[in-house]
């Protein structure tokens, strides 16, 4: 059931367009007549409640062949006739371009606009799209409709147009801000992540947008969501900005138990970096659109856990009532990281959850994914509460997303954090100084800032550190660090069985008072290698 679960991950297609499973249209109208009271979160929640007592009705294709069998690099050549989007003759400075069905988008969504509290469906109409070189019979189109939509609003110049939000496939969406490029994905909802049976994933069924007025700086969206276990509402508000903000309140009712519900979900990529040992002929010093988990727990410890491309499919769990904060980061944003024109992934967005209100008890759940590529998705982060309420009762579970280049500014100012984590074999210098490989593992952890730059030479800092029971620690040295006016832990480990986790944590403490956040680190299975020859590929 493993290699099922795995195969069915690594199948997630990114490619800068985050593919996972369609999302579908409900077969007639949802609010056939205009409300007469002001449309809100509350009229798609009669809804979801409604269709969750309902048996779930699974989506059919309604793709011809020629579409259902479309490639990648011809679907992209499907694109919107920026004469032909959304709003184009309103003062407003958003505009809505439209995604086309094909490939895995097998079924359409139904996309809504409100205008002083109406709602009217937006049509579908194969002259909004240019199909660039395609050999299409246009005839193919006339029973088609959109899979998702863009929303573009000028963040980075006030004459040109950005695309600053994607919505597409099943309940999918990535943000951008101001010179940011598009890397990890948010979803509405996580089913059975990280378990040996297959995943479910939940899809946007309808959405409802609200026609912004000329002077306003945020769009309004409501979503309708369904699934054969749970359906949802969800309302979200899009702030484009230097750091994107989005607002989310959702509402989810469950039809059928599950064994596992992810709040909040994330979704990233992580190859390789400088805590993994990369691939000696990939130019790149690392590849990834995250590379860590940073979580702000409610009894206010501060985690930094780094990202790994594992042998097997990894899950960590961290037990976090009332989360305050938790989120998949970039940290270093220096382009020499990476090493990458094409890609970019130095301008690629960290996306840090700030809940509203208490979320009660539960965990905060990390899934690493093996994967020999950059193509997939291998990095699922999200919420999972400990109880689920009685069949008929809403999950509420309000927060807002952070998309930012400033990961520092997601860290209280309080504490130091950790800028980078390097793996090394372990090595001892020999009576003639030459060193010598022992088989061991380094980790070189560098910590900085907050109250670190302020400290005098002689200051009395040490390292708290813990290690499982399945690796010996054979040195753990901590010193300043000039360059950074921080200071760097090594830890030297030696693994007993390399065909188990080994759990590692480490923290600086000055006068009995934690004085960084906690840099917690896994090993996984399989892993456990120390020489270059040996490196997980």
């Amino acid at each position: 059931m493993l290699a099922v679960f795995v195969a069915r991950r690594a199948a997630s297609f990114r490619n800068r367009l985050q593919i996972a499973l369609p999302g579908v249209a409900l077969a007639g109208c949802l609010f056939g007549v205009a409300p007469a009271h002001a449309f809100s979160l509350d009229d798609v929640t009669a809804r979801a409640k409604k269709l969750a007592g309902q048996p779930y009705a699974a989506p059919v294709s309604n793709l011809p062949p020629v579409f259902a069998r479309m490639q990648f690099a011809d679907y992209i050549k499907i694109q919107p006739k920026m004469d032909q989007v959304e709003w184009k003759g309103d003062a407003t400075p958003f505009k809505l371009g439209f995604y086309h069905q094909g490939m895995h988008f097998s079924t359409p969504v139904r996309i809504s606009e409100v205008v002083d509290n109406r709602v009217q469906e937006i049509r579908y109409e194969p002259g909004r799209f240019d199909f660039g070189d395609l050999k299409l019979d246009r005839a193919a189109t006339n029973k088609l409709g959109y899979a998702g939509f863009r929303v573009m609003y000028p963040v980075n110049r006030a004459d040109k147009l950005d695309e600053v939000m994607s919505v597409l496939g099943a309940s999918y969406f990535r943000v951008i801000g101001k010179g940011q490029v598009y890397g990890l994905s948010a979803r509405g909802l996580a089913i059975n992540t990280g378990l040996s049976e297959p995943e479910e994933f939940p899809a946007f069924r309808e959405f409802w947008i609200e026609r912004p007025k000329p002077q306003d700086k945020h769009l309004v969206f409501y979503a309708l969501l369904d699934s054969q276990s749970a359906t949802g509402a969800y309302r979200f508000e899009l702030r484009p900005d230097n750091n994107a903000v989005l607002k989310v309140q959702a509402r989810v009712f469950m039809r059928n138990p599950v064994k596992k519900l992810g709040i909040a979900p994330l979704t990233s990529m992580f190859l390789f970096g400088p805590n993994q040992m990369r691939d000696a002929n990939n130019f790149r010093p690392a590849l990834h659109d995250s590379n860590g988990l940073s979580i702000h727990t409610g009894d206010n410890e501060w985690i930094w856990r780094p990202l790994n491309n594992p042998k097997y499919v990894a899950l960590s769990m961290f037990q976090v009532n009332n989360p305050r904060g938790f989120g998949l980061m970039q940290r270093g944003r220096e382009f020499a990281a990476y090493e990458d024109l094409k890609d970019r992934y130095d301008l690629r967005p960290s996306a840090w959850i700030e809940p509203q209100g208490d979320w009660g008890r539960g965990k905060v759940e990390l899934v690493e994914i093996p994967t020999p590529d950059e193509t997939n998705d291998n990095i699922v982060s999200f919420w999972t509460p400990d109880q689920l309420p009685p069949k008929g009762t809403p999950i509420k579970a309000d927060y807002t997303i952070h998309w930012t280049m400033d990961e520092r500014g997601a860290v209280t100012k309080d504490l130091a954090w950790v800028k980078q984590t390097l793996r090394t074999a372990g090595e001892i210098t020999q009576a003639n100084l030459i060193r010598h490989l022992d088989g061991s593992l380094g980790f070189l952890v560098d910590f900085e800032g907050g109250p670190l730059a302020d400290l005098p030479p002689n200051a009395p800092v040490q390292a708290s550190f813990s290690v499982g029971d399945n690796a010996e620690v054979i040195e753990n040295v901590l010193q300043p660090n000039p360059v950074t006016k921080g200071y760097r832990a090594t830890l030297r480990i030696k693994v007993k069985d390399p065909n188990k986790v080994v759990e590692m944590r480490e923290a600086l403490v000055l006068d009995g008072k934690q004085v960084s956040e906690t840099w917690s680190y896994q090993i996984p299975p399989g892993t456990a290698l120390s020489t270059p020859s040996q490196a997980v590929k």
